[in-house]
């Protein structure tokens, strides 16, 4: 039978501010689910902001990034909050009195990851399994007895990818399956212990956002690591050899930014087997968010419509070519399960044919970037009045500078434009013009970063592509956004309907 396209109701007007959680302040050298999380939400409250965009929530792997995770379902364990856990007497503050890094304002990845599952070890040894808990296994298992083994076994080959597992376990023999699960029964429930104390700490925190009237905005990175349960257990949903060696992998092609184009290295689905089996590991993967998030950006959405692919063996993405993609035939099963959580395209105003007529059809908004507008004349479609309504306006995203760090070093004809068109005398006025700007624009909904509204440079900016080492690193500090901010935002709100 055929599936009715169900096309999404425009957003309501409104404004939001894109913080992820790893970026909060607390005391245990990462942003967690803590006391500064629910602080935040009354600020938002009080600003008259109406969306809380956050970054991928899953468990980073190396490099740190939200966008490689071990799992597409589990929840990233660093986020657990700890003052909660010794509230239900699972920990004391001796237990938590570690050195947990020296800078408030970046997360020392190398210090959490020493110390905190061992934190979170003392924590299970002394947690005594309820009903809570059981309900959460029996309604998760089918993911849990997928993540909590990969884990447990990857931890026994002292985190080395799957990939470089022995030979029996890496293709997965059942009966080598199950006695890796009989021996490493204890650390497989641990992992499990970590979901559960995830999942219910952010079901909290998102249940309080919601009462105060904020919308969560959530993240699905289109592709999925090499390095992760999803493609060790499911690897007939990738393109890998049978030797499970991926044969094609994505990045983008050669452009301005980069003479060998972008050489991501996840491996590429399976789209037309996915097709036929009516992507049930993709409505699997959307239902799952829709419970985690309010609105759910699909990161890279020109994917869908098309993709590149590189041979694996390849170092740079050179020779890679453009491969059609699943278009509406994946959009209308996934709608199938998605309930009534919306979604957002991360098409950063690139216009292709073929994604614009399915944002179209689907009622998905798509994105501008505004920082980004003042170079090319009138007709850039990052200038507000070229903006519709169904469209998410950002200043920048993540992966951008900070726009106080950009306009430090733009080309003088793109300072003089800017200020001309936002009416600012000074280029230092910029970011705020910006900000003014978008809140006035026929666009329904604006989400500027929280370091954009606090004017800060590029020392706070959240990740640089393609590089490792200073990514994601960025956090508040306590008290740093002023008192007066949530004032000034509140009748920013009111003043453009946007409240």
């Amino acid at each position: 039978m055929a599936i009715r396209i169900k096309k999404q109701k425009p957003f309501a007007r409104g404004a939001g501010i894109l913080l992820p959680i790893s970026s909060l302040a607390s005391s245990y050298g990462i942003g967690t689910f803590g006391k500064e999380a629910y602080h935040f939400v009354d600020f938002l409250k009080e600003a008259k902001q109406k969306y809380w965009q956050v970054l991928p929530l899953g468990p980073t792997s190396y490099g740190d990034s939200p966008y490689q995770s071990f799992s597409a379902f589990a929840g990233n364990p660093y986020f657990i909050d700890l003052d909660t856990l010794i509230e239900e007497n699972l920990l004391t503050a001796e237990d938590v009195n570690l050195d947990w890094g020296s800078d408030p304002t970046n997360v020392d990845y190398e210090k959490i990851y020493n110390n905190r599952f061992v934190v979170l070890q003392k924590a299970f040894k002394n947690f005594t399994p309820d009903e809570d808990y059981q309900q959460f296994i029996t309604e998760n298992d089918w993911w849990l007895q997928e993540y909590a083994p990969y884990m447990a076994i990857k931890s026994y080959f002292d985190n080395a990818s799957w990939q470089d597992w022995d030979e029996d376990i890496r293709t997965r023999r059942p009966d080598i399956v199950a006695e890796y699960e009989e021996v490493l029964a204890e650390e497989i429930s641990f992992w499990k212990f970590t979901q559960y104390e995830f999942y219910k700490q952010w079901n909290q925190l998102k249940t309080y956002a919601n009462e105060a009237g904020i919308s969560i905005i959530g993240d699905i990175p289109i592709y999925v690591a090499l390095d992760s349960a999803d493609v060790w257990c499911h690897p007939e949903e990738f393109q890998l050899d049978e030797r499970l060696r991926p044969t094609r992998v994505a990045g983008v092609p050669p452009d301005l930014f980069s003479t060998t184009g972008q050489l991501w290295g996840n491996p590429l689905y399976r789209w037309e087997d996915m097709k036929n089996n009516h992507f049930s590991w993709w409505k699997k993967r959307i239902a799952a968010n829709a419970k985690l998030y309010d609105i759910i950006r699909i990161d890279h959405f020109v994917g869908i419509a098309h993709y590149y692919s590189i041979p694996a063996d390849d170092e740079t993405a050179e020779n890679g070519y453009w491969v059609d993609g699943p278009c509406e035939d994946f959009l209308k099963e996934i709608s199938e399960v998605i309930g009534n959580t919306k979604i957002i395209a991360e098409d950063l105003g690139i216009v292709i044919p073929k994604v614009c007529q399915m944002l179209d059809k689907f009622g998905y908004p798509g994105m501008a970037l505004m920082q980004f507008g003042f170079d090319g004349g009138t007709d850039n479609n990052y200038l507000p009045h070229n903006f519709k309504q169904n469209l998410v306006v950002y200043g920048g995203t993540h992966d951008n500078e900070t726009m106080t760090g950009y306009f430090a070093h733009a080309k003088r004809d793109q300072l003089k434009f800017a200020r001309e068109y936002l009416n600012v005398k000074t280029s230092k006025q910029i970011p705020a013009g910006i900000i003014r700007a978008g809140y006035q624009s026929v666009a329904n909904t604006v989400i500027f970063l929280m370091q954009d509204y606090l004017m800060l440079g590029d020392n706070a900016r959240i990740n640089t592509p393609s590089t490792l080492g200073s990514n994601w690193m960025w956090r508040l500090t306590p008290g740093e956004i002023p008192a007066d901010m949530a004032e000034k935002l509140a009748k920013l709100s009111d003043t453009y309907g946007r409240n």
